[in-house]
């Protein structure tokens, strides 16, 4: 047996179960014509992802905050945070990839109408969480040899490390709230993720402006007043989510703190089985456009600033097609657990066509408007001049773009996740970064393209992993579960 659990039971009622599934996931129609049952699933779609958008922009803004208000303190504390930043994010994105698993598992779960398995497996997850815990922070609190390879100014040096020490604080509580979230997320309660994320943010805004400039009596701390109040502000959050999920009368029922379930080995593999690939996948993505950033350093400040820009719209506009993405893995994976593979396969095919029409809305977009979205960002002229141009190669790839967050998240929903972390491994660094690399810095191609070069190199990745993820989506065929994770709890 893969979790087991106290003979307490914690099923939930009949009437709470009917309530989540005809407000959140409800069970497919199959008696209706083609179009009404794919306008349906769309409709559900659009329930359980606009609350994660919501969430996705909340998460986002806390970094903006971060970034205007040290900038505002002074140079040096702005580049700690961003330092500091650009050493956490990594780490986080792949332990929050690994608990992503939890969200396709569980929906299962919820689908198959085996709850009994739904607080075994969320608990699982907290123990892989505290587990991430302690490596992030270990690993967070002891950057100085990083900093000392980096050769920095002492004074940022020292504004990275404070911040981070200070930042490690909260991160049980983020770590936390992301596995929680495979429990609220696969319910299909997206609300729920939406409303503390935005709770986070509210209080992170005031209390940026206490620590950072020294407010009601404190020391001004600059920099390292960010990582203060990020660790209050997600502690606040994970706190207030506990105890709403304790309280509330759709969790009540599950007794999450009430019926504990200690470690069990099969339940966790089952889970880093489904989840490392997809952490390691987000990891891969992040660090690529991370080696680019570093990779265009050498052509100036005005090109790095001008990719800087396309890059930040270009992710801003992502988040969409991800939130869908990420509502699509929640509902194949819940029709795969009700046994609907029919309308799972439709959803996850229909879904490419909705996908590609935002996708042309987007592209469209970029090259009418790119003039005014870069004034928006820069009034320096040549700033401009580089925005503008890589915004028109952004446009290009923005199809395969959304293709590619579309196939994954499906595939992510019948729990593969093995085979597509390969293509996009093979797509990124096996074809986007050295394809990129060569049209920048090179005329083996063409005449050397300077930072467009590597957005070329972006979009012939992304071609790739569409193309090639689509193929997997299309022939893929759900594997019976191991019968360790099928047994009743």
């Amino acid at each position: 047996m893969i979790f087991s659990r106290p003979k307490a039971s914690y099923t939930p009622c009949t009437e709470t179960r009917n309530t989540m599934d005809e407000n959140h996931q409800p069970l497919p129609e199959t008696r209706q014509p083609l179009v009404s049952r794919t306008l349906t699933e769309w409709k559900t779609l659009a329930i359980l992802g606009g609350p994660i958008l919501i969430a996705q922009l909340a998460q986002m803004a806390n970094g903006v905050i971060d970034t205007v208000m040290a900038g505002h303190a002074s140079a040096e504390d702005l580049a700690g945070v961003g330092i500091g930043s650009s050493l956490w994010m990594p780490l986080f994105l792949f332990f929050m990839g690994l608990l992503g698993a939890l969200q396709p598992i569980i929906s299962g779960y919820n689908g198959a109408r085996t709850t009994s398995k739904i607080m075994p497996a969320t608990w699982q997850g907290l123990y892989i969480a505290l587990a991430g815990t302690v490596v992030m922070v270990l690993l967070l609190t002891n950057v100085q040899p990083v900093l000392s390879m980096l050769k920095m100014e002492p004074t940022t040096a020292g504004i990275t490390q404070g911040y981070l020490d200070a930042f490690a604080w909260g991160i049980p509580a983020m770590l936390l709230m992301n596995a929680l979230r495979g429990l609220t997320d696969g319910l299909g309660h997206t609300r729920v993720i939406m409303a503390f994320s935005v709770l986070s943010t509210l209080i992170n805004l005031p209390l940026n402006y206490i620590f950072i400039y020294g407010k009601l009596g404190l020391p001004a701390m600059g920099g390292v007043g960010c990582g203060w109040a990020t660790s209050l502000s997600n502690g606040t959050a994970a706190i207030a989510l506990l105890v709403y999920l304790n309280y509330s009368k759709t969790f009540r029922a599950f007794h999450i703190l009430a019926d504990w379930v200690k470690p069990n080995w099969q339940g966790i593999r089952y889970i880093l089985r489904i989840g490392v690939p997809i952490g390691f996948t987000i990891f891969v993505e992040a660090s690529m456009f991370s080696v680019i950033a570093l990779f265009l350093a050498p052509l100036g400040p005005v090109v790095v600033a001008g990719h800087q820009i396309a890059l930040n719209v270009v992710s801003l506009l992502f988040m969409l097609p991800l939130s869908i993405g990420m509502a699509l893995t929640l509902r194949v994976s819940f029709l795969i657990g009700a046994r609907a593979p029919d309308t799972a396969r439709l959803i996850s095919r229909s879904s490419l066509i909705l996908a590609s029409a935002i996708a042309l809305i987007f592209a469209s977009a970029l090259y009418v408007f790119s003039g005014p979205i870069a004034a928006l960002y820069s009034s320096d002229a040549e700033v401009q001049a580089v925005t503008v141009r890589l915004l028109t190669f952004a446009a290009m790839f923005q199809i395969a773009d959304v293709i590619q967050v579309t196939c994954i998240s499906a595939l992510r929903g019948y729990k593969d996740t093995r085979i597509p972390m390969f293509i996009m491994l093979f797509s990124f660094w096996g074809i986007g970064l050295p394809l990129g690399y060569f049209l920048t810095f090179t005329d083996a191609l063409l005449p050397a393209l300077g930072a467009a070069g590597f957005w070329v190199g972006l979009t012939a990745g992304l071609t790739s992993a569409s193309l090639l993820l689509g193929w997997r989506l299309f022939r893929y065929r759900p594997a019976p579960e191991p019968a360790w994770a099928s047994a009743s709890a």
